[in-house]
């Protein structure tokens, strides 16, 4: 069992990682990202944009369970965050999550 919290973390610091919904969507567009991680209540509008988009693309992608509040937190902001992308893991093990 993978723990998000720490992966996410590490990623974060070693690797690259964009946050936001619509930054997301972009990077999509060019199938840049290796995992979209969205959050629980991720609003319906903007999830299905984005696993549809992923699909397309054949990018997974990992519904986190916790709110955009939690991801906020997590990835050390002090907002909400809906959706972001994982472009490279660094030395995280969190492209895991996609084959879980």
């Amino acid at each position: 069992m993978i723990d998000f919290a720490k992966e996410l973390k590490v990623a974060i610091s070693s690797g690259k990682v964009v946050v936001g919904s619509k930054r997301t969507l972009k990077l999509l567009y060019h199938g840049k990202p290796k995992l979209v991680i969205l959050a629980g209540n991720c609003p319906n509008h903007i999830k299905t944009e984005l696993t549809k988009t992923a699909e397309a693309a054949g990018i997974p992608v990992y519904t986190y369970p916790g709110s955009s509040w939690d991801l906020g937190a997590l990835c050390g902001k002090p907002f909400v965050v809906a959706a972001l992308s994982i472009l490279d893991p660094g030395e995280s093990e969190i492209l895991k999550l996609a084959e879980g």
